[in-house]
């Protein structure tokens, strides 16, 4: 769990002066049990997944090579939906160019997040990490609710707020 993490989100909140409320709650096993500890309904929710797309061209690791063909590379990526959808991750990677994509181990979650599976805010604080988001994510509600790096504090922010700071590349991949 990350102290350093929450730290980081009030800092960088309260200097782009969003509006923004802390909650510390009991740790919560699901998206629902969370949703009604914070008072909030499920679809405010924002759940963060790492997932790994495969496939994706990119021309920059071609170095000299005669047949001239595009290299393959691994994207990482964290990947923000509304809690009351499911990730569609053939779709995720299709939007992004690649061919499949898949969880991360909670080693990679771990290392690229600084946060353990459940606790993983919606922003990426690492450059190895690209942020998108479900576009269905900033439609529905004023305000949208996420753990902030610890299983028992969250953060409840206004969600033009979280786009304007954390300026995530919109892209639909989330179902009912």
């Amino acid at each position: 769990m990350s102290e350093q993490i929450f730290n980081k989100l009030n800092t960088l909140l309260s200097s782009e002066n969003a509006k923004f409320r802390v909650i510390e709650h009991e740790s919560a096993g699901t998206s629902q049990e969370v949703a009604k500890v914070r008072g909030t309904m499920l679809g405010q929710g924002a759940k963060a997944l790492v997932c790994v797309i495969k496939g994706v061209d990119d021309p920059s690791l071609d170095t000299k090579n005669k047949s001239n063909l595009p290299k393959k590379k691994k994207l990482r990526v964290l990947a923000v939906l509304p809690a009351d959808m499911q990730a569609n991750l053939a779709s995720l990677a299709l939007e992004l160019g690649g061919v499949k994509a898949s969880l991360a181990s909670p080693a990679e979650v771990s290392e690229l997040t600084d946060c353990v599976f459940g606790s993983i805010p919606p922003f990426s604080f690492n450059e190895k990490l690209l942020l998108v988001a479900d576009s269905n994510l900033l439609k529905r509600y004023d305000e949208i609710a996420f753990n902030a790096g610890l299983l028992d504090k969250s953060i409840v922010l206004n969600t033009k707020d979280y786009a304007r700071i954390a300026k995530p590349k919109l892209i639909n991949f989330a179902t009912r």
